[in-house]
């Protein structure tokens, strides 16, 4: 495995005569513009900083007959991404089609054609990261991808280089634009999930299709990446556990704030005692002391704990085009570096001191339980017979006057203590049986986090 070589920006010598580098860049859509639109524009910088200059020398994108930006001259495009691996004059791509099918095709082909591969795509690496740097290592080429997880947040240089001497404790990231977007929206002008969704789209946070992000997959595949990175395995897609915002109702936002917490899409990783790493992504109660409970809008933020730095906080943009294509050029520069002073390692560096994943049912945090009952004498009782059968202690209940109705029903609030998470899903089926609970329970885990 090749060794770590200091980040491109520790005052590095650069050479004394400039060095023109071609990139090939495929895709053009909103990240692609950006990249090409700021290389221009910071080019002179980027060149007095690296010795590089750095120069888009041909483009693919899928429809060449798609009105273009005036920038992108006619002469550079291409129908075919095959073009930029066959021509020799460009030793970097920049992968930015999406999806899992061409874009692996397209990168497999860059490594073994020996060039410096630079993506932005989560999905493809967390989907089949274990493959590319397999064959990244194999060719003696390596793979950047800092725009894949976070938009402008240099996070994957974080993990990859500035807290290499540290055990990853723990990671907890808002890393979804769009779904803290609607929660944000939900939470401050009690809009509903539906309303929040439909000005995600208005205002182009959320797209036409939001499946992907409201799902929670988004953020699970940057997860994955993180995890990864952070444990030195690839992550299984099969081993985490991913739960989308659609679920989440306006009256769970009046009750956490009651309760002291705000509701987050989270992203948690972190490793047991025994080494075994859980990575899950959910809506989860986090407490407004906490400075992540403030990261509002489109930001995201990632917190970090390492055994030796401690708690470290990175946040900004976590999407759109001047952010993301930031990270695509930082990788750009990062590939100059080693097309002019020598290798480094190939994207990511394996480790044997972890190596399995946690089961998911075996991950244990604290809940949050909204029910809907009778509203009638020993009802408590019955839920908490339940909980306690399963060695479940309940921390705190609210089953406030001003939210009764006169159909005979009532809420009930519950903060459950640390369960595994099998044992609270079997306890809240179990609850759910009761026949004097009306409605199907809701419940999202809570976060207990230092800070």
């Amino acid at each position: 495995m090749r060794p770590f070589f200091c980040p491109i920006f520790t005052f590095m010598s650069a050479p004394t005569s400039p060095r023109s580098i071609r990139i090939g860049l495929a895709g053009l859509g909103n990240v692609g513009l950006g990249v090409f639109k700021n290389l221009e524009k910071n080019g002179d910088l980027i060149l007095q900083r690296t010795g590089a200059n750095l120069e888009i020398g041909r483009v693919a994108v899928r429809d060449l007959s798609r009105p273009r930006d005036a920038a992108v001259g006619k002469s550079l495009l291409t129908g075919d991404w095959r073009e930029l691996i066959a021509d020799p004059d460009l030793p970097v791509i920049v992968e930015l089609i999406g999806g899992t099918t061409d874009a692996y095709d397209l990168v497999c082909g860059a490594l073994r054609a020996k060039k410096i591969v630079v993506t932005g795509n989560k999905a493809l690496l967390a989907e089949r990261g274990q493959e590319l740097f397999a064959l990244a290592e194999e060719c003696g080429v390596p793979i950047f991808f800092e725009a894949a997880v976070a938009g402008g947040i240099p996070i994957i240089q974080v993990l990859q280089e500035g807290l290499v001497g540290n055990r990853i404790v723990s990671i907890h990231g808002i890393i979804n634009g769009t779904c803290n977007y609607i929660l944000t929206r939900m939470s401050g002008a009690g809009l509903s999930y539906e309303e929040a969704l439909a000005e995600a789209q208005e205002k182009g946070y959320a797209e036409a299709d939001p499946t992907l992000d409201v799902s929670g997959w988004d953020a699970a595949h940057k997860a994955i990446i993180l995890a990864s990175l952070s444990y030195g395995f690839w992550i299984p897609a099969k081993d985490i556990y991913v739960e989308g915002v659609d679920t989440v109702s306006i009256t769970d936002f009046r009750f956490a704030e009651r309760l002291g917490y705000t509701i987050k899409l989270l992203s948690v990783i972190r490793a047991d005692e025994e080494g075994r790493v859980e990575v899950r992504t959910q809506p989860t109660l986090v407490p407004l002391s906490h400075v992540l409970s403030s990261v509002s809008g489109s930001f995201n933020a990632v917190l970090v704990n390492g055994d030796v730095v401690g708690e470290t906080l990175f946040y900004g943009r976590g999407a759109g085009q001047d952010p993301t294509s930031s990270s695509v050029i930082s990788d750009l520069c990062e590939a100059a570096a080693i097309l002019i002073h020598g290798p480094r390692h190939s994207g990511f560096v394996p480790h044997g001191l972890y190596g399995k994943s946690k089961p998911i049912d075996e991950t244990v945090s604290r809940y949050y339980l909204r029910l809907t009952v009778d509203d009638q004498p020993g009802v408590l009782a019955q839920v908490a017979r339940l909980l306690g059968d399963r060695g479940i202690g309940i921390s705190s209940v609210i089953q406030p006057d001003d939210l009764a109705d006169t159909t005979g029903s009532t809420a009930l609030v519950l903060m459950l203590d640390d369960a595994p998470l099998g044992t609270a899903r079997a306890a809240i089926d179990a609850i759910d049986a009761l026949p004097c609970v009306q409605e199907k329970p809701a419940w999202i885990r809570v976060e207990t986090l230092l800070g």
